[in-house]
């Protein structure tokens, strides 16, 4: 038999398993590249949902918590809030001073501190021939001098005591009143109660119609209260009158034995 030309059985297996993995290596390829593609568009949802849901927390915070907008100024400090005031809101007003005591002006010309005011310690009375308590002071001056307004006030009364004579009394501020006794029966006229009347101003004459004072010498009997608590008037007066007045000892070592 004649002899005929194959190739050898080994290349052909040598080719088909070339072949064989050229097919693997592309399948394999392919399989590459379609997780490469799923994997980095995995990545981008990823992405944007974090992004969306970055964005959707900012605006929920950013209704609960609304940021002030308000502009700073160059050293950082925000604008006072310039709300407009509410109509159905007034501001309180502010309280008025308080009236105060008013010092006072030596009600006689030439006065001499002839007795001090003493309610805690009885002080003995030339006239009464007794020891008691004493709620003024007494002014000696010439008789028929003229009695004057200590401070501006009302007058609020005027009666005849039966041992205190004429007495006249003026209201002041701070519900204080100075109250003058021993005055002459005739007053001056417009002097009535309801009044007004200036510090200075002339309101009566030095009597002698107190009775339980008639042995002292002329004289102005002063008294004052304070929210209808009587007090000392020499602790209204300015230093300067006070000095100007000098205490009359000529009763102050009377004998008291008869």
């Amino acid at each position: 038999m004649p002899k005929t030309n194959q190739q050898p059985p080994k290349k052909d297996a040598q080719e088909a398993g070339f072949m064989e993995k050229l097919r693997s290596l592309r399948v394999n390829r392919v399989v590459f590249l379609t997780v490469i593609i799923i994997l980095v568009t995995l990545s981008i949802v990823l992405m944007i949902t974090a992004v969306t849901n970055r964005a959707r927390r900012q605006a929920a915070q950013n209704v609960l918590n609304p940021v002030d907008e308000t502009p700073a100024d160059n050293t950082g400090k925000t604008e006072p809030d310039k709300t407009e005031p509410d109509p159905g809101k007034t501001d309180p007003t502010p309280e008025p001073p308080k009236p105060t005591v008013p010092t006072l002006s030596l009600p006689v010309d030439n006065g001499t501190l002839l007795q001090t005011h003493s309610v805690e310690v009885q002080v003995f009375s030339r006239t009464m021939q007794d020891y008691r308590v004493h709620a003024g002071i007494d002014l000696a001056t010439g008789e028929a001098a003229p009695v004057l307004a200590a401070a501006d006030g009302t007058v609020t009364r005027i009666w005849d005591d039966p041992l205190m004579g004429k007495c006249l009394a003026i209201s002041h501020a701070a519900n204080s009143q100075t109250i003058y006794k021993n005055l002459a029966a005739d007053l001056p006229e417009g002097i009535a109660e309801g009044a007004t009347v200036l510090r200075g101003q002339r309101i009566g004459t030095v009597g002698e119609s107190a009775l339980a004072e008639v042995a002292e010498e002329p004289h102005l009997h002063l008294e004052m209260t304070v929210s209808g608590e009587a007090v000392d008037p020499l602790d209204y007066f300015p230093a300067a009158v006070i000095s100007s007045i000098s205490t009359d000892t000529t009763f102050e070592d009377v004998d008291t034995e008869k």
